[in-house]
């Protein structure tokens, strides 16, 4: 149980932050130069120094190209049509197809904005060397600058709701099959016959791991700081005020849920249906704003989304009390319903 709770979450931690990524590399690219001029060349070596690209084969036929990307073995095409030097310098205009798989809509959208990005790049430069200009030809300069996450690094983003889940699960999972477990052993009806209180018997069940969550939280942090160098500019001690109130949400429903349990599979199955939810509405891989009007009316009453939100403003934000108050006051008033659901619903008797 030791290595199930502490081991096993910083594995997880260690091969999330590394796989869950929003960034596209190695685009497999297939060129087909119909036009094989200096020009066309040019292009195409744009896209070889891209760290995105990988021109995997080259071809004079569009056939070709599109067969490899029914086989999966290229993700996107280039063509360049014959004639496209002597349109550059005639016209001052020509054209290139771009053909992506789209089967990953995200995936093809990203690939293609690569791809204009290292186009328009090109045609910057053929602007400089036809009419002889020299530094910068757009009239407008554009100054950038990327707060909270200068790097661009998607661990920071994902790392905070990766700690997240790995909470929940200890919070959750743990809270679930305790009770659970002692339906299955028989020791139930002890508990049941001891003097003790409702409320008293539910404290002692969830406060251990309460304060294990708490413990698995600081471990994760630590690795996050040390390991992934994420910054965490934002108070710990509000911090773990946070993430306590959110360890009662989801030790309440945890609790609610092995009250409608007999066996450890039950109350499993049930917590992997509400947590599943919970993760793919959360906001950690999608965009809430980018869900359906109705999906997030429902996601109001996640509390996972409203958590990993509090995290990343905490830890790469430096958020204070006063702009996350809204996100803890909601859990906090989600974890008093919950509680409240579950030493309702607990009935102790012999």
């Amino acid at each position: 149980m030791v290595f199930i709770i502490i081991i096993i979450p910083i594995i997880q931690l260690f091969i999330l932050a590394h796989a869950t990524t929003f960034e596209i590399k190695n685009v497999k690219l297939f060129a087909v130069d119909l036009d094989r001029s200096q020009t066309s060349r040019d292009l195409l070596g744009k896209f070889e120094g891209s760290p995105f690209f990988r021109i995997i084969d080259y071809a004079f036929s569009y056939k070709i190209a599109e067969e490899a990307i029914k086989k999966n073995e290229a993700d996107l095409i280039i063509q360049i049509p014959a004639g496209f030097e002597k349109e550059l310098e005639k016209d001052s205009r020509s054209d290139v197809q771009l053909v992506a798989n789209a089967i990953n809509n995200s995936a093809a959208s990203l690939m293609n904005a690569y791809a204009l990005s290292i186009i328009m790049d090109f045609n910057r430069n053929i602007v400089v060397d036809k009419l002889g200009l020299s530094g910068n030809p757009e009239p407008i300069k554009i100054d950038y600058s990327f707060w909270y996450n200068p790097e661009l690094d998607y661990k920071a983003y994902m790392v905070p709701g990766i700690l997240v889940i790995l909470v929940t699960l200890i919070g959750m999972f743990l809270s679930a099959m305790n009770i659970v477990r002692e339906k299955e052993i028989g020791t139930i009806e002890q508990i049941n016959v001891t003097p003790i209180k409702k409320y008293q018997l539910i404290i002692g069940k969830l406060l251990p791991f309460w304060f294990l969550a708490l413990i698995e939280l600081a471990i994760g942090l630590i690795f996050a700081r040390f390991v992934f160098d994420i910054p965490i500019v934002g108070s710990l001690w509000l911090i773990f005020l946070s993430a306590g109130v959110y360890l009662l949400v989801m030790q309440g429903l945890g609790f609610f849920i092995s009250t409608f349990s007999d066996t450890q599979q039950q109350a499993m199955f049930l917590s992997f249906f509400f947590v599943v939810i919970f993760i793919l509405m959360s906001g950690l891989f999608t965009p809430i704003e980018s869900m359906p009007h109705w999906a997030q009316i429902i996601n109001k009453g996640n509390p996972l989304a409203y958590f990993i939100e509090i995290m990343r403003m905490m830890m790469l934000k430096g958020s204070t009390i006063g702009n996350i108050q809204t996100q803890l006051f909601t859990l906090l008033g989600i974890a008093i319903l919950m509680l409240a659901l579950a030493t309702l619903r607990y009935r102790k008797t012999a």
